[in-house]
């Protein structure tokens, strides 16, 4: 019996590039073989003493190269999904394809006009299919053929067109997509300060591919939905993840009038908040938000999201990792100041809100896999209210935690280890800020200092995998405050369906203090 060439989870990648948004950038774009996805950047880092020094990063397509052994679809000049004769050994498994939609677009390699997004979702199946066809050599490695999609800004809904518009493309293709990965996609489309979301009548350049209506219509959604960033069923949310970036004051495009008509809360383009997927009914509350990571990056250029560290190290670990990791936060309780809960006991209305930040970094690495801060516009915030809702009005009641925050998404590859040991080593900076408290309308000053932390400290970790068939995962854990950069404290997880859950007290017992459980839901990944 033939041996397949498929390595899991080693499958071909397709990238898919964002918006060119002039005649001159559809050409640079279609002029460069790797639209994109080859731009590296070149920093300066500073060391522990003091000295800087340039640090290189060579691009996302030069590090899957050679990092995990792909291979371009390059030959002597052609493009091998091209071509009817391929040369020997046809296209390697670990490929990577960029798909060139935006060709037909152009004036040298089209007729130079613009084509809807429903005839890119067709070209994007199309391409699967060639791909297929050109890695496969018989029909059992064709029922072994998977794909990853990988998409920048609008490519990631020339990817969604693809996956969620019944009347496009091959139903069979699109079960061959194993994962996608998009980076700044606006996945609810784009807004401005002024004008809200892109006008429906903006339709030069096709920018009218952010307008939400627009939207419902090419990714075959009920029309006129105010949330359009909803996979509706047709894509496993689990397998699809979202990067975000949180920097818009590094993007430069319009002479820096993108970043300030979107406003702070984006990567300069992009808000954040249109930047994750979810399914679910938001209304009802029954909304559960897909798997994303937040870094501090731009949308695009030298600091931009796709030609970073971050992004890279989020995408390999996504596709190729072994262990998720999703951590959330359960408030039991929050405690005001003496004075404000005098107030609040007293039956005054009592208003206050809270920012929780949360950094995840990978043991020895100089890059953060998610980062949420206060001072970068990026971290979750929740009133007193959205946490304790029947605890607002009066004393004495119960108080069920009514909106837990979810901290991070991570994952996690054994290979992919940073530091030494056999364990898999990660740190959690974590903190909660009291922006401003009311008493009766009016804001708090007594005693309270912008920016003050009720609880803030590093929680380090260290995950290690089953010694014997029959264990399983455990995890070592300790606060910088108590033991700095170690993990001590041994515990085991609690198997709750298909993960293991691990509750870790995080506990700050001064007035305004917090009680409350770090808990950490782990599952194999890639098995």
């Amino acid at each position: 019996m033939a041996t397949s060439r498929f390595e899991p989870p080693y499958y071909p990648i397709i990238y898919v590039r964002g918006y060119a948004g002039t005649d001159s950038e559809i050409e640079d774009t279609v002029s460069d073989p790797y639209m994109g996805f080859n731009l590296g950047s070149t920093r300066l880092r500073t060391l522990w003493t003091g000295k800087n020094e340039r640090y290189y990063f060579e691009s996302p397509l030069v590090r899957l190269m050679k990092d995990f052994d792909y291979r371009d679809v390059y030959s002597s000049g052609l493009n091998m999904t091209e071509i009817d004769e391929l040369p020997p050994g046809g296209i390697d498994p670990r490929s990577i394809t960029i798909y060139r939609y935006y060709d037909q677009v152009s004036a040298v390699f089209g007729e130079g006009k613009q084509v809807k997004m429903e005839d890119f979702g067709k070209g994007l199946s199309a391409l699967i299919g060639k791909l297929r066809d050109r890695i496969c050599k018989d029909d059992a490695e064709k029922a072994e053929f998977k794909v990853y999609l990988v998409g920048h800004s609008m490519g990631g809904l020339v990817i969604r067109c693809f996956l969620q518009n019944d009347n496009i493309g091959d139903p069979a293709l699109k079960k061959c997509v194993d994962k996608v990965f998009t980076y700044a996609t606006p996945h609810n489309g784009i807004d401005f300060d002024i004008l809200g979301n892109v006008p429906a009548f903006f339709t030069a350049q096709s920018v009218d591919n952010f307008n939400r209506g627009r939207m419902c219509s090419y990714l075959g959604l009920p029309p006129n939905i105010e949330q359009v960033n909803t996979l509706n069923g047709k894509f496993d949310l689990d397998r699809f993840f979202c990067l975000v970036g949180t920097n818009p004051k590094d993007y430069t495009v319009a002479a820096g009038w993108s970043a300030r008509l979107v406003g702070p809360f984006s990567d300069g383009l992009v808000r954040m908040d249109n930047a994750v997927l979810f399914e679910g009914d938001v209304a009802a509350g029954t909304a559960k938000l897909g798997s994303r990571a937040f870094v501090y990056r731009s949308h695009s250029g030298y600091y931009g999201i796709v030609n970073s560290e971050e992004g890279f190290q989020n995408l390999t670990r996504f596709l190729f990792g072994n262990l998720h990791v999703d951590g959330r936060l359960e408030v039991q309780d929050i405690t005001l100041p003496p004075d404000v809960e005098k107030a609040r006991v007293k039956g005054q209305d009592v208003r206050a809100s809270y920012q929780f930040e949360v950094v995840a970094r990978v043991r020895g690495a100089h890059w953060d896999l998610s980062r949420r801060v206060a001072n970068e516009n990026s971290a979750l915030f929740r009133t007193y209210g959205e946490l304790f809702p029947q605890a607002v009005q009066r004393e004495g009641v119960d108080k069920p935690n009514h909106d837990n925050p979810v901290l991070f998404n991570v994952y996690l590859d054994g290979a992919q280890k940073v530091g030494p040991g056999k364990s898999l080593g990660f740190s959690i900076d974590l903190g909660v800020l009291v922006p401003e408290y009311q008493v009766d309308g009016v804001l708090w000053l007594k005693q309270h200092f912008a920016g003050g932390y009720i609880f803030r400290d590093k929680l380090n970790l260290e995950a290690m995998p089953p010694s014997k068939s029959n264990d399983q995962w455990r995890l070592r854990y300790a606060f910088d405050s108590e033991r700095p950069n170690q993990a001590t404290k041994l515990i085991t997880g609690t198997v709750v369906g298909d993960r293991l859950e691990f509750r870790i007290p995080v506990v700050q017992k001064n007035r305004p203090g917090i009680d409350a459980t770090l808990v950490l839901s782990a599952g194999q990944w890639n098995v």
